[in-house]
């Protein structure tokens, strides 16, 4: 756990002093030379400052060991702090617009950028595909979905800056510097786009939901290989940080000793997380066959897969 946590602090760090870098060199370059979609392109580098050190936070609350009040330990602080991001980051974006469409429609002439903004561009470029293959990286080695989230906002800044580097070639093609302000609206709008993808992720977390159903075939599969366990049903999948919790009920031969279903209710447990990754728990229920209750009708069974 807590070389977990470290990963994801050093990774934090390298995520806020590379974009500090690129957000002062792109916005500083965009007003020097006159581009408006370079200095779009380093308010959206210097958001992904704040949530370098949102991640940074979160890291040092997910070293906290599980206590009375919340037994399951702090692992949910990596989720809340995701869906936070997409708020910073959806902001960054609505603010860009909002000045994007106040330039367009000001009426104020419209002069050609330097070359210049090209060359900090294709700096930009390196720089945050460089960023954005360290943060997913680590963020799949960690099962850290703020970093992952972190990653894949660095990855459309990639899109981002390529954007502005194409919209620039253009500009100097066509001799309309206007279409720096249209590429910095174009800059603005997927801002929020990416935004609200990260908080409709991080909204399934933090409503129990799962991602990927498919792992309820694997549970499934898994019980069928244990010898007397019978009618798995009410299958609930969570996940709690990186890890998943997993309740089941199960139905074994009711002339069984207490003893002997225990031992069937380990071997589930067991065959469960040889077949699901990154199992935090497993508790199951046993029941006697052909207790059929009401409350079957609840969580996942296989006719309702």
């Amino acid at each position: 756990m807590a070389e977990r946590e470290q990963e994801i602090k050093n990774a934090s760090w390298v995520g806020i002093f590379g974009n500090a870098f690129l957000s002062v060199i792109k916005i500083s370059a965009g007003f020097i030379s006159g581009s408006l979609a370079v200095v779009a392109d380093g308010v959206d580098s210097s958001s992904d400052i704040i949530t370098s050190i949102i991640t940074l936070v979160t890291a040092r609350i997910l070293m906290k060991p599980p206590d009375i009040k919340y037994p399951y330990g702090y692992e949910k602080a990596d989720t809340i702090a995701t869906k936070l991001l997409s708020f910073i980051i959806f902001f960054a974006g609505a603010q860009l617009f909002i000045t994007t469409i106040k330039k367009l429609f000001s009426g104020a002439e419209h002069t050609m950028p330097s070359p210049l903004a090209i060359y900090i561009t294709i700096i930009s470029i390196i720089g945050k595909l460089l960023l954005a293959y360290h943060q997913t990286r680590q963020g799949k080695r960690t099962g850290s979905a703020m970093l992952v989230a972190n990653g894949k906002n660095m990855q459309n800044d990639v899109i981002i800056s390529s954007s502005v580097l194409i919209g620039l070639v253009f500009i100097f093609i066509l001799k309309m510097p206007i279409l720096d302000i249209i590429c910095a609206l174009l800059v603005s709008l997927w801002v929020m786009w990416v935004a609200f993808n990260i908080f409709r992720e991080a909204s399934v977390l933090l409503m129990d939901g799962v991602k990927d159903c498919t792992i309820y075939d694997k549970i499934f599969k898994a019980i069928d290989s244990v010898e007397g366990a019978h009618h798995p049903h009410r299958i609930r999948v969570r996940h709690i940080g990186d890890k998943i919790m997993i309740v089941i009920d199960l139905e074994v031969d009711g002339d069984l000793s207490l003893r002997k279903a225990h031992e069937i209710a380990h071997e589930v447990e067991n065959a469960i997380k040889s077949n699901v990754e990154h199992v935090f728990d497993v508790v199951i229920h046993i029941e006697p066959i052909g207790d059929h209750l009401e409350e079957k009708e609840l969580g996942i069974n296989k006719n309702n897969l």
